[in-house]
């Protein structure tokens, strides 16, 4: 499985980050001065650069677009990762500040999936994925919220176990959050789809 970092332009805290191995590291526009606090020096820089003007690294592939677009330059960097044929993408910096970059990096989730890739966003209090037909484990963090919500107009899910409140051959709809604020109580909860898409969201207490 080959895998990708991405820092997009969103809030970031340099201190809680941990993951430096991949085999491909793509900064979205102002994601650079994430990378750059951390003495990492990107693989890929891209985006129409209007939220950052500084001097760019020698020896590093730029991809410049214009403002004038219909991917976010977020969006650019996960079609560059799926392009170089990673499967397994993380996302930092793509939460807090304008919402509307918030929801658009969630969308951006359900793209890779479609694509194929596993893509999880991470920041200091939240660890985001999407999670189509089939079964799969969730490690359980002590401290730790575990909600699952419909992307799609119905989630069908046949069996989740491992947490505080279990479902069984539930509909869970996009109208309505039953799933928020769950809590793993053993080693992992197990999640298995039938139909739908899931959004799989952990957050810090």
């Amino acid at each position: 499985m080959k895998t990708c970092i991405i820092f997009a332009g969103g809030e970031f805290s340099a201190p809680s980050f941990t993951d430096t191995k991949a085999d491909l590291v793509i900064c979205a526009d102002r994601g650079y001065i994430h990378a750059e606090k951390l003495g990492i020096v990107p693989d890929i820089i891209t985006g129409d650069f209007d939220s950052y003007i500084g001097e760019l690294p020698e020896d590093t592939e730029i991809y410049r677009s214009v403002p004038e677009k219909d991917d976010t330059d977020t969006m650019l960097a996960v079609k560059l990762a799926i392009d170089r044929k990673c499967t397994d993408i993380r996302l930092y910096g793509a939460l807090g500040g304008r919402f509307d970059h918030t929801f658009a990096n969630i969308q951006a989730l359900i793209y890779a999936h479609e694509h194929g890739c596993k893509m999880t966003v991470y920041d200091i209090d939240n660890i985001i994925t999407v999670q189509g037909i089939g079964t799969e484990l969730y490690e359980k963090y002590d401290g730790w919220y575990f909600s699952v919500f419909s992307l799609t107009e119905k989630l069908h899910v046949e069996k989740m176990t491992g947490v505080k409140y279990p479902v069984q051959n539930h509909i869970f709809t996009q109208g309505f959050p039953l799933g928020v604020s769950n809590e793993i109580i053993s080693d992992n909860a197990v999640v298995s789809v039938k139909n739908g898409l899931a959004l799989i969201v952990r957050s810090r207490r």
